[in-house]
Parts: C-alpha cells; sequence; structure tokens
C-alpha cells in the first residue's frame, strides 16, 4: 500500500512509504490467532469499539500504523483547534468530559481524555504497524491481516481473526488536489495538516484553498498572527453561528428536530443565520439552494460553524476568491480572471478514505470514496464479520452509535464462535495443497 506523501514537515510523524503489498503466499516473520476481533485504527472511533466490547466481555486487539492513539489530532492538527460542537455531543460511549473542561474542549483536552480513555478501559493498541493487506480466507473461515512495520519493512506480520473491525476513518490520507502550474509556484504549498500555527507566515500574502471549518478557522488564525489571508471559496457553502439564542446551534437544532420536519428546522436556521451574520452572499458565500441539515443528510457536507472569519472578511481582512485557474511562480490566476500574488499556499482541502488500497473486498465499502456502500444508520455491518465504525460523516455521535451496535453483534455471537474458533486454532491444519502447505508454514500464536 501507497500512502500520499506529506508535502512538508510531516515525514518524523508519517509512515515511511512502503513496499507493494506482499502476496498471500509469502511467508510471514510472525503469525498471530486473536480471539476476538480486529480493529484497524487507534483513533476516537477505534478506542470506542474497543470499550463497547470490552464492557461486553469480549476481548479485541487494535493495530495502529502510527506510534500513538488519535495520530490525527495529534500529529496533524494546528495548535488553535477546538472541538466544534460541545463536549457532551463528543463523548464516547460510558465515559463524559471532566466537569472542568471548557464547553468546546482544546485538541490537547481531547486528547488527554482519550488517553484516560484508554487507560480506563485497558486499551492497548500495538502501534507502529502498517495494515498491508486485509483478505477474508474463505477456504478456512477467518481473516487474515498482514502488516509491516514502520521502523523496519521487512519486519512482518500475519493476524488472524473471525471479525475485522475497520476503524480508520473518514480522514486517513490528506487529499492534496493538482493545479495547472503547481509545480511552477516557487512559495511553499502545504496542506493543512501540516500547518501549526499562523507565525511563521507573519506578513505575507497566503491563499487558503477550501472554505470548510478548517479552512475558515485557518484564515482567523493567520489574521491573528497579521498575515494577509485569502480564501477560494468554490462552491456554496453554509455559514450558521456557533451559537443561537445562548444555545449552541447543534444542540438547539437536535432538540428542534425532535419535534419539527428537517425542512423547518433549516428554514428556522437560515432565518436566525440571516439575523445574526447578514447575507453571506454579499461577502461572496452563496448559500446552496437545500438547507444545511437536509444538504448533510444527502451528501454529507457540514456546515461551517462560524468562530469569528466572518467578521475578518466583512473588515477586509480576508478576501473571498473564486476557484483556482492555474499557478505561476508566485501568482495565481481564478477562474474570473483575477491575478495575484501569493507567497504561500494552504491546502485545506480535506481527508478521504485509504481503505480501498488495503481491504481486499469490494462488497462493503465503495472502491471510489472507500465509504460502506449502504448509508447511514446501516452501513457498519458486512459480510463474513466485517464491520465500519467512523464512516457516517456524523461526527463522534455516529462512531458511538456504530461502536454500540458492533459491539451488541459480536457479543451475540461471541461464546460459541470463540470456543469454535480456538478448537480450530488448536487441532492440525487441513491437508493442502504445496502452495498452501508453504503458505501455512509457521504456527500461529494465540493472543
Amino acid at each position: 500500500m501507497e500512502y500520499l506523501r506529506e508535502l512538508e514537515g510531516k515525514q518524523v510523524h508519517d509512515p515511511l512509504p512502503r513496499k507493494k503489498s506482499m502476496t498471500m503466499s509469502k511467508l510471514c516473520e510472525r503469525r498471530v490467532w486473536v480471539r476476538g476481533p480486529i480493529i484497524v485504527g487507534a483513533g476516537p472511533s477505534g478506542l470506542a469499539v474497543a470499550a463497547c466490547l470490552k464492557q461486553k466481555g469480549v476481548p479485541s486487539l487494535i493495530i495502529e500504523r502510527s506510534s500513538c492513539i488519535a495520530s490525527l489530532w495529534q500529529f496533524k492538527t494546528y495548535d488553535r483547534l477546538r472541538l466544534h460542537l460541545p463536549k457532551h455531543f463528543c463523548e464516547l460511549p460510558f465515559v463524559s468530559f471532566p466537569s472542568n473542561f471548557p464547553t468546546y474542549p482544546t485538541k490537547q483536552q481531547f486528547v488527554a481524555y482519550l488517553e484516560a480513555y484508554a487507560k480506563k478501559f485497558g486499551i492497548k493498541p500495538v502501534f507502529n504497524e502498517t495494515v498491508e493487506t486485509a483478505e477474508f480466507d474463505h477456504r478456512y473461515g477467518f481473516w487474515r491481516i498482514r502488516t509491516t512495520g514502520s521502523k523496519r519493512v521487512e519486519e512482518t506480520c500475519e493476524y488472524a481473526s473471525q471479525w475485522l473491525i475497520v476503524a480508520t476513518g473518514e480522514n486517513a490520507e490528506a487529499y492534496v488536489p493538482e493545479f495547472e502550474g503547481m509545480r511552477d509556484f516557487v512559495g511553499p504549498i502545504i496542506h493543512t495538516s501540516c500547518y501549526r500555527s499562523g507565525e511563521p507566515f507573519h506578513g505575507k500574502r497566503v491563499l487558503v484553498v477550501g472554505c470548510g471549518n478548517s479552512g475558515m478557522e485557518v484564515c482567523l488564525d493567520l489574521c491573528n498572527y497579521n498575515a494577509q489571508p485569502s480564501l477560494v471559496v468554490r462552491d456554496s457553502v453554509h455559514v450558521l453561528p456557533q451559537e443561537m439564542l445562548g444555545k449552541s446551534t447543534f444542540g438547539l437544532s437536535m432538540w428542534l428536530l425532535k419535534w419539527f420536519p428537517i425542512r423547518m428546522v433549516d428554514q428556522f436556521l437560515l432565518l436566525m443565520s440571516r439575523i445574526k451574520l447578514g447575507n453571506t452572499a454579499r461577502l461572496g458565500l452563496n448559500r446552496p439552494k437545500v438547507g444545511p441539515f437536509e444538504l448533510k443528510n444527502l451528501t454529507g457536507k457540514t456546515p461551517v460553524l462560524d468562530v469569528g472569519t466572518l467578521a475578518k472578511i466583512k473588515s477586509g481582512n480576508v478576501k473571498v476568491c473564486r476557484g483556482i485557474k492555474r499557478l505561476t511562480s508566485y501568482a495565481v490566476e481564478f477562474v474570473d480572471g483575477q491575478v495575484e500574488n501569493f507567497d504561500a499556499i494552504l491546502l485545506a482541502t480535506g481527508y478521504r478514505s485509504n481503505v480501498p488500497s488495503w481491504l481486499k473486498e469490494s462488497n462493503m465499502f465503495s472502491k471510489e470514496d472507500g465509504f460502506p456502500r449502504r448509508p447511514f444508520p446501516n452501513g457498519w455491518k458486512g459480510e463474513c464479520g466485517s464491520y465500519a465504525v467512523g464512516f457516517t460523516k456524523r461526527g463522534l455521535l455516529g462512531s458511538s452509535m456504530d461502536a454500540k451496535n458492533i459491539a451488541e453483534d459480536i457479543a451475540s455471537h461471541w461464546k460459541a464462535e470463540a470456543k469454535q474458533f480456538m478448537a480450530f486454532t488448536c487441532s492440525p491444519l487441513p491437508r493442502c495443497s504445496k502452495h498452501d502447505e508453504r503458505d501455512h508454514a509457521c504456527f500461529y500464536f494465540s493472543i
């Protein structure tokens, strides 16, 4: 499996480029039976499902390519990041945030919460192992997960289990779009996964590409460091105030949706936004024709919660630009014909799932976008003991729902199937061809 290279400054934290996946007949250094499910990914979703399984008495093993839990939060987020939703909407199952945490915890507080969560449930992932392939062995009825070590590519291992839980999530790999003339631009072009603060950009003209929550907040951060940011807004976008009527916009919306249809709630949100924020179209931020929550349900596109960037746009500190046509040595030409010089370009273009690159099955996950084919809330279960958590496009709330469903489903089969599986692992392998004998030449040991 090959990973996208981070553009600048992240190599120390990212997995080294991998060799192509080994064929299934190549001998591994180690082979390990796992009594319970194997979970790929030690982010919030992986921790949540491991904790839910633990509560049901089902052991599990998490395999994580990085050196720590929640590596995206620890290594690839900007310093000023806070949870965009109130903390009680971002809790993992069974554990609340500390009462002394603010309504919108910082990223450092969120990481501390996750570390305490893993400690509470005794979750100890296997770190620094990257899954190269995961394939269901129909002949013997179990999943075979091949990994390589991040320190030495030749350090290989094969894990086997009846259950595979994909928890790598929606944000596994930074998405870096291609623009004409990209190699001609002499300034740095950096994905926001490598951005920490606006300090290195003091006094510089910076183009931020992407008007989601990250792009808008990075523009605000650049302003605070006296940079001169411009924001590329290619598509329409819903911008909502973070709070309405003294309550969080998300919390108020969830309450309203219990009583009113989604379109009526959307109309209320747009009215309140117009009162509080004004007509965003005058600022170059055209709203979609579909309301914010209806659009979220249809496409998964999240509305932007304003934390102060709109005021900077209104004051002229942030300039809104159209889509990019091409880049030159020092300038950017936009689709409306405008040409402006910039010192740096920041790509707030989001992330993508990497599941199709390593999961060797095509029924559960789409090869186009790496998401479950079945939409929420039914995308958590596949065939042959495969599951997905963290692909709902509904944040940590969706992950918690999936985690509980998965644990309930596996626990209902755990006792009978675990006994049968252990009996299989302790018995001699069935007679097979010379090719298979070579493939099974090593003994598995159980954990």
